[in-house]
C-alpha cells in the first residue's frame, strides 16, 4: 500500500505528549542587522531550535556569519541546527543537522556529529520516508509544504492527518512546515505537530519579537 491509498482519517489526533513548540528557519541573509532581529524574536517567546538555512556561500564564509547567531541561541537556550551540511555542523559544534532527502545518510551523520546530536530529516508527505528516517536514527522527522510558501517552493501538501497518524503511532517527534503563520496553525497543533516552523511569518515582519510572540495562543490549543 503507497502512501496515497493509507486512510489517514483512522487516525484521529493523540492526546497531546508535549506542548507544540517553535522551530525557525533563518531567511537566506543573516548578515548585517540580522543577529539582533534573532536576538529580538528569541526574546518573543521561547523557540526550541533555530536552523541555519543560506544557499549558495561558501563554508568559510558561512561559518563565519554563523558564530554570532550560535552565540544568541546559546543564550536563549536555543538549540542551533545547521541545514543540509554535516560538516558545518561539525565545523561550528552545532546542536545538530537538519537533512533533506539528498543530503546524505542520517547513519553517517550520527557517526560524525555524535550521540547528542539532533538529527531531523525532510520527509515531504511520505509516511516510508519517514518510519525510514525513523529506522535509520533520526531525532526529528519533517513533514510538508502543508501551505503555499515562498521561502521553499513545494509540490507536497500533506493533509494535517498525516501528522495524527505519526503521533499515533511513533514517539519521534514531528515538525510541521511550510506557509505557516498565526492564522493557519491551529489544525496542524490540534493534529499533532510537535514542532511548527517557520521563516516568513516572522523574518518578514518589521518586529520579529511580535512575530514570534502571536504564535503562543495557538501552541496552547
Amino acid at each position: 500500500m503507497n502512501d496515497d491509498e493509507f486512510d489517514l482519517s483512522l487516525f484521529p489526533p493523540p492526546p497531546r505528549r508535549e506542548p507544540c513548540q517553535l522551530y525557525l528557519i533563518s531567511p537566506q541573509e543573516v548578515g548585517g542587522s540580522f543577529p539582533d532581529r534573532l536576538k529580538a524574536a528569541l526574546g518573543g517567546a521561547p523557540v526550541a531550535a533555530f536552523q541555519l538555512r543560506v544557499k549558495d556561500i561558501g563554508e568559510h564564509e558561512l561559518a563565519r556569519l554563523a558564530e554570532p547567531l550560535q552565540r544568541i541561541c546559546a543564550d536563549f537556550a536555543t538549540a542551533f541546527i545547521v541545514n543540509d551540511s554535516v560538516a558545518l555542523a561539525k565545523r561550528l559544534g552545532a546542536d545538530g543537522v537538519h537533512l533533506g532527502q539528498s543530503d546524505g545518510d542520517i547513519r553517517d551523520a550520527r557517526a560524525s556529529l555524535g550521540p547528542a546530536a539532533q538529527i531531523g530529516r525532510t520527509c515531504h508527505d511520505s509516511r516510508h520516508l519517514a518510519m525510514q528516517a525513523g529506522e535509520d536514527g533520526a531525532d526529528y522527522v519533517a513533514f510538508g509544504a502543508f501551505y503555499e510558501t515562498t521561502t521553499k517552493p513545494s509540490n507536497y501538501r500533506p493533509e494535517p492527518a498525516l501528522l495524527s497518524w505519526w503521533a499515533s503511532l511513533f514517539e519521534l517527534p514531528c515538525v510541521a512546515i511550510g506557509g505557516i503563520t498565526p492564522d493557519n496553525a491551529a489544525p496542524l497543533v490540534a493534529a499533532g505537530a510537535d514542532f511548527l516552523a517557520m521563516c516568513q511569518a516572522v523574518w518578514g515582519r518589521d518586529d520579529p519579537a511580535a512575530a514570534v510572540a502571536a504564535f503562543e495562543g495557538v501552541l496552547k490549543g
